[in-house]
């Protein structure tokens, strides 16, 4: 009797959430605070308003500085507050001389 080991296949555990903000606070330790801006139509008066929300954010190499523009992926909770990792840095800051 042979047994055969069939490799199930791999199924996708969901798509990750992505969002691109700009980092207000890069002052902890692996830790960014991510500002995303969003545009929503207000419920009563129909006017386009931007809202926006703070996201912490886990950066292992801390490579993200206060100003940059960041791509962030949804995560298993990390801290009471961190539920989002950095994926990578869009754009830099420039910085002043």
């Amino acid at each position: 009797m042979t047994t055969e080991t069939q490799s199930a296949p791999v199924a996708e555990r969901g798509k990750k959430t992505e969002l691109v903000g700009k980092v207000t606070s890069a002052k902890m330790e692996k830790t960014i605070v991510v500002e995303v801006q969003r545009l929503v139509q207000h419920p009563k008066y129909r006017r386009v308003v931007r809202i926006s929300k703070k996201f912490y954010a886990h950066d292992e190499k801390r490579e993200a500085k206060q100003g940059d523009t960041v791509t962030i992926v949804s995560a298993r909770p990390l801290s009471r507050l961190k539920r989002w990792r950095l994926k990578e840095v869009l754009t830099r800051k420039a910085s002043a001389k």
